[in-house]
């Protein structure tokens, strides 16, 4: 239970974003000034994927404080691995404090003006109010809260954060792969996709479907992971964690530049269910012999039962949506995560299919209702083209049109993080972030925190 006194923050803080509608400016950090990252407590590997490039106005020293174990190793290494490599190497001159005091050290020698937060996510909404309270910018990985007290603590960050003059953002990496910006700027022309649908529960308007895996390599080195992430108390079940950027998704594709909050919501059905692993799989994921006992609150028999998978319905302003997260342990030879998407129009539906027919590699698909294939063909090859050169449109036996993409649009996953960086950075020095950026965070977050409430009924 919060104490009063922060609720009455945390109500004081929800009217002042929600009566806001202009940009707030955000910037401390002086053009001439260089820009440092400090990273605390780098349990997930997100944390060094942002620094797989180097980014000019980010000066080369890195600051990094964590406690001692395998997780800083692991954080450590693949810096080292990223200034090693053969091509385009990086030059990150990496300074760490490691102890158990590792938070207090962080706030007390201030070595950088932004922090970078990726690991325990019921430790990170902690970590970002100590550092928006010291005037520190925090970038930080999805999700930002994992539970209705998280997100009340949110919204109590970003009204500390607007005083302070400081910058929260989290990384919604999605948003920068092509075939969903291709989608997005799709269901932007009438002419081809008319609008919207409303949907129905049996078949919503808009979709977003995720499958990971626990067991996987990330920059061509098997990921190890902790053992708290199969720690749905501590990683958040499948309810609020990866379906984070599907909402964001949905919102950001469904209302383009539009300011959202919690009054357009209404969830209405939710569930959540877990993955059986064996100690074989476990060991296999983690590197450890036993399953931990942090963990045995989990186990059925012989089995660990991960709540990673989730799904949920609501309605989004009226129109239904849908998502749904599903982890398994490994994929298949020759494939990885996989996502699917679908924005039903009046004129056409818009569709991101990444299975065995796709080569396990997104494409966007267009299946006109009633719209005109000349409008259709006049649309990429006019209105994308001038964005996306080299962008074409492929009639298919079933009637369906293929939207072509150049390889050197099909960036992947981990290339992602420098794109949404460099945005961060972007918005650092210009001093502003779009006007829907942070009341349409908190409805992200107020769906899935809802979404949970639901499911564990």
């Amino acid at each position: 239970m919060l104490p009063n006194y922060l609720r009455f923050l945390i109500f004081m803080a929800f009217l002042g974003l929600s009566c806001s509608t202009k940009e707030v400016t955000k910037m401390t950090i002086s053009p001439e000034e260089k820009i440092k990252f400090m990273t605390l407590d780098p349990g997930h590997f997100h944390a060094a994927l942002v620094y797989k490039s180097m980014y000019p106005e980010v000066d080369s020293t890195l600051h990094v404080f964590a406690p001692e174990g395998a997780e800083l190793k692991d954080h450590l290494a693949r810096i080292r691995g990223y200034n090693s490599r053969t091509e385009s190497p990086t030059a990150w001159k990496i300074k760490g404090y490691t102890g158990a005091d590792y938070l207090e050290q962080m706030l007390a020698q201030k070595r950088g003006n932004v922090l970078v937060v990726a690991g325990k996510n019921d430790q990170k909404i902690e970590y970002i109010l100590e550092a928006i309270r010291q005037g520190i910018h925090v970038y930080a990985d999805k999700p930002l809260v994992i539970d209705a007290i998280g997100y009340q603590k949110l919204q109590l960050a970003y009204q500390m954060a607007e005083q302070k003059k400081v910058l929260l953002l989290d990384m919604m990496t999605e948003r920068f792969e092509i075939t969903t910006l291709l989608q997005r700027e799709m269901s932007m022309i009438p002419e081809v996709f008319g609008e919207l649908e409303n949907g129905t529960a049996a078949d919503p308007a808009i979709t977003k479907e995720s499958v990971h895996h626990f067991y996987k390599s990330v920059s061509g080195v098997p990921l190890v992971r902790p053992d708290w992430f199969f720690d749905v108390e501590k990683e958040g079940t499948g309810i609020v964690d990866v379906t984070t950027h599907l909402v964001d998704l949905i919102q950001w594709e469904a209302f383009p530049n539009q300011v959202l909050n919690t009054t357009d919501i209404q969830v209405y059905d939710s569930k959540i269910w877990p993955t059986a692993l064996n100690l074989s799989q476990f060991t296999q994921a983690t590197q450890k012999p036993i399953f931990s006992e942090s963990l045995t609150k989990y186990l059925k028999g012989d089995k660990l039962e991960v709540f990673s998978n989730g799904e949920f319905q609501y309605t989004l302003k009226g129109k239904h949506a849908k998502v749904r997260v599903v982890w398994n342990f490994q994929a298949p030879e020759g494939t990885g995560d996989t996502h699917f998407s679908m924005m039903r129009g009046t004129k056409a539906n818009l569709i991101i299919r990444q299975g065995q027919e796709e080569g396990y590699r997104p494409v966007l698909y267009v299946k006109l209702l009633r719209g005109d294939s000349l409008q259709l063909t006049q649309a990429v090859r006019n209105t994308l083209q001038e964005r996306y050169p080299g962008i074409d449109l492929q009639v298919l036996p079933s009637g369906e049109f293929k939207i072509l993409v150049p390889d050197k649009y099909h960036k992947g996953h981990e290339a992602h993080f420098a794109q949404v960086t460099a945005k961060y950075l972007d918005y650092l020095r210009s001093g502003t972030l779009p006007v829907w950026e942070i009341p349409n965070t908190l409805t992200k977050y107020f769906t899935t925190t809802k979404a949970l409430e639901l499911a564990r009924k």
